[in-house]
């Protein structure tokens, strides 16, 4: 079985602890999801445990054949190679034993008479077999369609973001390494490829930690938690449910445990106030406990959370209304003729097909995008706040306090009290020592967290939210559905997240593509369980209908008077040898199967191949039939 035993596992970035001597021992079929605030330390532990930081200390162990996958935020790689030569680009042995047979391949069929070519060619065939790599290919092919991924000829330097994260997803997935880091794995998948990705990693062979906001997504996947929490690792058996039931009673015994020590702290405080001398062996063992109590006795830490208490201003009756709106992007329709009345306090949901518009939506809202005909208006009161998927310009050496101050000294809250940007800044976990910090020092979510406190201090009446799970933490999130859900206003927020759109919205808009916009109403998983149940029943619906189609056809057949009694001697003839036929066809379709796997690379060739294979299982199909027939006369 294969483990990694991790011993003492250190990393600090500038004042900050982010692990500090962390022992744990990954097993093989471990499903752990990884948690913790923004800023913790999560992909700081994922690049430590994956040998990419060189600046922690402890010590790492495993065996020498030990492999691991590492999906990161931003995947390297070759703009200038295509989708699938940047699938098999990386170090991974069945990557270099399919370009060790490309390579044989190409030159042995430039030099068919060179003895060194064929030899090399047949020693790369034959590596290929060892290694399972003739399906390497198809499995590639499939896990791209799976995540929407559909023309691997397209060169990677042509894709968007997420378009770049699902390729390096693809590309360690069919790695198949011993332990596979996935960070962020779910942001810019729809909610199809994420079903698809969380049961191919519910039965994956190896084993597996992904970094993730998707509560539902943890809930199918992990079977372990491990939450990183002030440079400590709490490790939790099951999935998310699990955890917070767990963690809500380890805290309250470290509450309850905190709460003894200062108590006695307190009786040992009088004692000493009394004037205690170390007399005799026991009270000076009195007078040290006392000290270490001292020490002890308000180092609890625990995560706060995120409160977000802001006022508002007054959202009257109208808010947007579009009518016949049309807009179509680089000859792609986004609206066609859609219409929408978006009232006060409503609570809307956007999904559906990536690329299909749904963040067009959002940009027409906000005035970034103009509607090529149709009409959209605004209400006079509206104060709209639009958190996008990417973060404004930030000058990274501005610090986060005076990046804050250019709204305001200080914002009121929901009572009508008056709150500072220090104390909102803490509310929102950045402590006090971090209000100087310069944003470049900052992490990835952290930024994301300090740029939504910016638009909240607008204290906006409608809320646009583009993909906000993508770079949050499951603490600020879980606070700011609390908020959503006491937000005296308008919020409309696009996301692949089923758990967060079950908490944000009760009315849907599911992008379909092609301007083809579904409305419902209800909770997001109640949709998807509908959708899914409408296509079973469909499936099953044409199966009967092809059952019931056939049937009806062989009553009518026999309720026909047969006319033919035997057959004629040409029939004969063929009824004598149609079996060797059927024989000699299935052998012709096995030779060509073979020819497929030996022509792996050559996509010329496969496309010749499959070509020949549809037809010769074509005419089994039709001899197979013949034989139906003749059989019946046959004496």
């Amino acid at each position: 079985m294969e483990t990694m035993r991790v011993e003492g596992l250190t990393k600090t970035y500038g004042e900050k602890t982010l692990f500090d001597k962390l022992d744990f021992i990954i097993n093989e079929h471990d499903r752990i999801g990884l948690i913790g605030t923004n800023g913790s330390g999560k992909t700081s532990l994922l690049n430590a445990i994956s040998g990419m930081d060189h600046d922690s200390t402890g010590n790492i162990i495993t065996s020498k054949s030990y492999t691991i996958g590492y999906l990161t935020q931003d995947p390297e790689l070759d703009d200038q190679l295509s989708i699938m030569d940047a699938v098999f680009s990386g170090s991974q042995k069945v990557y270099q034993t399919i370009r060790n047979y490309e390579a044989a391949l190409k030159q042995y069929s430039a030099h068919p008479e060179d003895e060194a070519a064929l030899k090399r060619y047949t020693k790369a065939e034959s590596r290929m077999n060892e290694d399972d790599a003739w399906n390497a290919q198809s499995d590639v092919k499939t896990i791209l369609t799976q995540l929407k991924i559909n023309d691997d000829t397209q060169k990677v330097g042509e894709l968007s973001g997420g378009q770049r994260r699902r390729v390096g997803l693809a590309q360690v997935l069919i790695q198949s390494p011993d332990l596979l880091l996935l960070d962020e794995p779910t942001n810019h998948l729809d909610f199809d490829s994420i079903d698809w990705l969380q049961n191919y990693l519910a039965s994956y062979k190896g084993s597996l930690i992904v970094v993730t906001h998707d509560r539902y997504f943890l809930d199918q996947v992990a079977n372990k938690i491990w939450e990183l929490s002030f440079g400590k690792l709490y490790e939790y058996e099951g999935n998310y449910q699990d955890y917070v039931a767990q963690k809500a009673t380890r805290v309250q015994g470290e509450i309850d445990a905190q709460h003894k020590t200062q108590q006695l702290y307190k009786s040992e405080l009088a004692w000493m106030k009394t004037g205690a001398k170390a007399r005799s062996t026991k009270q000076q063992a009195r007078i040290n406990r006392f000290n270490d109590l001292k020490e002890n006795v308000n180092t609890l830490k625990l995560d706060q959370d995120v409160d977000i208490s802001l006022g508002q201003t007054r959202l009257g009756k109208e808010v947007i209304k579009m009518k016949d709106a049309t807009l179509s992007i680089e000859g792609q329709t986004i609206l066609k003729d859609f219409n929408i009345l978006v009232q006060p306090n409503e609570r809307i949901g956007i999904s559906g097909e990536n690329g299909a518009g749904k963040t067009s939506l959002l940009n027409v809202i906000a005035g970034r995008l103009k509607l090529d005909s149709g009409i959209i208006k605004i209400g006079e009161t509206v104060k709209m706040a639009y958190y996008t998927q990417l973060t404004e310009p930030i000058p990274e050496d501005k610090r986060v306090i005076s990046y804050l101050s250019e709204i305001g000294q200080q914002v009121t809250d929901k009572d009508g009290q008056k709150i500072s940007v220090a104390d909102l800044l803490e509310q929102f976990l950045f402590p006090r020592f971090m209000h100087g910090t310069l944003i470049r020092k900052l992490s990835g979510g952290e930024k994301r967290r300090l740029y939504l406190l910016k638009l909240l201090m607008q204290q906006p009446n409608v809320l646009l939210l583009d993909e906000p799970t993508n770079d949050l933490d499951i603490a600020t999130l879980t606070v700011l559905e609390d908020y959503i859900s006491k937000f005296q206003g308008t919020v409309i927020t696009v996301s692949h997240d089923r758990y967060f759109l079950d908490k944000v919205a009760d009315r849907l808009l599911i992008f379909d593509g092609n301007g083809v916009i579904e409305e419902h109403r209800g909770r997001f998983t109640d949709y998807l369980a509908n959708k899914r149940q409408a296509a079973k029943k469909k499936v099953t619906t044409s199966k009967a209908t092809a059952t019931n189609k056939k049937a009806e056809t062989t009553r009518e057949a026999s309720n026909q008077p047969k006319q033919k009694k035997k057959l004629t001697y040409a029939e004969q003839l063929e009824y004598g040898h149609i079996e060797s036929d059927i024989d000699q066809l299935e052998s012709q379709q096995s030779e060509i199967t073979k020819q497929m796997q030996s022509n792996g690379s050559d996509y010329d060739k496969l496309a010749d191949l499959q070509e020949q294979k549809d037809k010769l299982e074509a005419e089994i199909d039709n001899k197979i039939k013949r034989w139906e027939y003749l059989s019946e006369y046959a004496e």
